[in-house]
C-alpha cells in the first residue's frame, strides 16, 4: 500500500524545503546554526501542517547524529529516562549530542518535563520540541530557559502553489496521472496554510476522479470534501474554527452561542486548559475596561479547572463563559497597545527623558538624569502635571475611552486631572 501523499513529499533537506524562509532561508538563523554543525536546545511553535517534525528530521540527517522521538500524548516519565540512557550510550558517537524530539511538547506534564532538564542542561540530548500552543503557558520555565523559541508561519499562498507544483511533477505516483489545476482557490482556503492538508485534499480529489486528465477545479474540490470531510483533517479543522465561533460568540454577547460552541469542544474532547486561555484572553481584549472583573473572574476560571479537572471542569468554564458575554465590551485596552507598539516601530528608541531617568548614581545625578522629577504623591490629589513622553511624540494620544459606563467615568478622571488633552 502506498504512503500517503503528504508523506511521500516530505522534504528530506533545507533546500526542498517550503516557507519558513525567516529561519531557513540563506543566512537565516535557523539555517546558519545547522549548517554549522552545531545546534542547541529549541522550541518550534507553530500551526498544524507547517514543517515542525519535518524541520526537525532534516537537523538529524544534517548532522547524522541519533535521533529519538517521544509523542507526549503517548510517553510518560518511564519512556523519558529510558530514552535518555540510549542517548548517553550513543554519545560518544558525534561531538553533537543526540537529538530527542518530543512532538506535542505542550501535552508532557511538569514532572516530565522536570525529567528532561538535566539531560538538557548537561548537554546529553538536544531538545528539539514540537507544539501547537504557546509555550510560556505550557513549558516549565527553567526548560524554556535552556530552549531557543522559533516561531513558524502558516505557509503563504506562493509556498502552497509552489508545494502543489512539486507534487504534480515530482511525486511518482501523481506523475503517472495527467491532472491540469484549473482552479487552486478552493483548495488553498481549506487547506489554511497547512501542507499536510493541502496534500491531503489533492490526493483525495484526484484518487476520486476517473478521468484522464483529471481536471481540477473549486467545484470539484468543494464537492469532494463534502462527500469525505474527514479525508481533510476534519478535527484540525474544527479546532481552530469552534474556538473561533466560541470566541466570535462571546464578543456579540451572545450567552447561548458561547455555551453552544462550549459544550462542542467539551463534547469533541478539547484540552480544557486551551478553553480557559481562551477566556482570559477574550477578558482582557473583548471585555477589557468595560468590565475590569471580567479577567479576574477568566483568571479564577482557569485556576479552578487545574485543580478540579473533569468533568466538574465544565462548570466554572461555563460560568466565565456566561459572564464574558453577558458582560459590556471594550477592546481600547487592546487598541492602546497595538496603537503604542506601531508608534514604537514607526519613531524607534526614541531617548527617555532625563527628568524620568533613574540616577543611582552620583555621575548620573550630575548628569541630570531624574532632575526636576515630580513625585506625585507629594502633590494635592496625589497628581502633578509633567511629561512622560518622549519630546518628539510630547502630545500623541494613544488610549481613547470607549463609550460604556467604566471607561466613561475612567475618561471624567482624566479630563478633571489633564483638561483638554483626554477631551475627544
Amino acid at each position: 500500500m502506498a504512503q500517503p501523499l503528504a508523506e511521500r513529499m516530505r522534504p528530506k533537506t533545507l533546500d526542498e524545503y517550503i516557507g519558513q524562509k525567516h529561519l531557513v532561508g540563506e543566512g537565516a538563523v535557523l539555517r546558519r546554526m545547522i549548517e554549522a554543525g552545531r545546534i542547541s536546545s529549541f522550541i518550534l511553535w507553530g500551526p498544524p501542517g507547517v514543517g515542525k517534525t519535518t524541520l526537525a528530521q532534516i537537523v538529524a540527517n544534517r548532522l547524522e547524529v541519533p535521533f529519538y522521538t517521544l509523542s507526549a500524548v503517548t510517553s510518560g516519565v518511564k519512556e523519558v529516562r529510558e530514552v535518555i540512557e540510549k542517548a548517553k550510550a550513543n554519545r560518544f558517537f558525534s561531538q553533537q549530542s543526540p537529538i530527542l524530539f518530543i512532538d506535542e511538547i505542550h501535552r508532557f506534564s511538569k514532572s516530565q518535563q522536570d525529567s528532561l532538564l538535566g539531560a538538557v542542561e548537561t548537554g546529553v540530548v538536544t531538545l528539539i520540541g514540537a507544539t501547537t500552543e504557546n509555550p510560556s503557558f505550557e513549558v516549565i520555565r527553567p526548560l524554556l530557559s535552556r530552549c531557543q523559541l522559533y516561531v513558524l508561519k502558516s505557509l503563504e499562498k506562493e509556498d502552497l502553489l509552489e508545494l502543489l507544483h512539486l507534487a504534480l511533477t515530482k511525486d511518482p505516483i501523481l506523475k503517472e496521472r495527467q491532472v491540469e489545476l484549473k482552479d487552486t482557490d478552493a483548495m488553498l482556503r481549506y487547506s489554511g496554510g497547512d501542507a499536510r492538508k493541502l496534500l491531503n485534499i489533492l490526493e483525495l480529489v484526484i484518487e476520486a476522479d476517473t478521468a484522464n486528465p483529471v481536471i481540477i477545479t473549486d467545484e470539484k474540490v468543494v464537492s469532494s470534501l463534502q462527500q469525505n470531510p474527514l479525508a481533510y483533517d476534519k478535527e484540525g479543522e474544527m479546532h481552530y474554527d469552534i474556538v473561533s465561533a466560541f470566541i466570535k460568540s462571546i464578543r456579540g454577547s451572545d450567552p447561548d452561542g458561547a455555551l453552544y460552541w462550549l459544550a462542542r469542544m467539551v463534547e469533541g474532547g478539547e484540552d480544557p486548559a486551551f478553553i480557559a486561555r481562551r477566556l482570559v484572553i477574550s477578558a482582557s481584549e473583548d471585555i477589557g475596561l468595560a468590565n475590569p472583573n471580567a479577567l479576574l473572574l477568566a483568571n479564577a476560571a482557569f485556576e479552578a479547572v487545574m485543580k478540579i479537572g473533569w468533568p466538574e471542569g465544565r462548570i466554572p468554564l461555563a460560568e466565565a463563559t456566561v459572564y464574558l458575554a453577558t458582560s459590556p465590551k471594550s477592546n481600547s485596552a487592546y487598541e492602546g497597545i497595538n496603537s503604542a507598539l506601531e508608534l514604537v516601530r514607526q519613531t524607534g528608541n526614541l531617548p527617555v527623558p532625563l527628568h524620568l531617568r533613574n540616577a543611582p548614581t552620583k555621575l548620573m545625578k550630575q548628569l541630570g538624569y531624574g532632575k526636576d522629577y515630580k513625585y506625585a504623591h507629594a502633590y494635592k490629589g496625589n497628581f502633578v502635571k509633567q511629561d512622560f513622553l518622549p519630546e518628539e511624540i510630547r502630545t500623541q494620544r494613544i488610549w481613547h475611552a470607549q463609550d460604556n459606563p467604566s471607561e466613561q467615568k475612567l475618561k471624567e478622571r482624566m479630563v478633571s486631572l489633564w483638561g483638554d488633552r483626554f477631551k475627544e
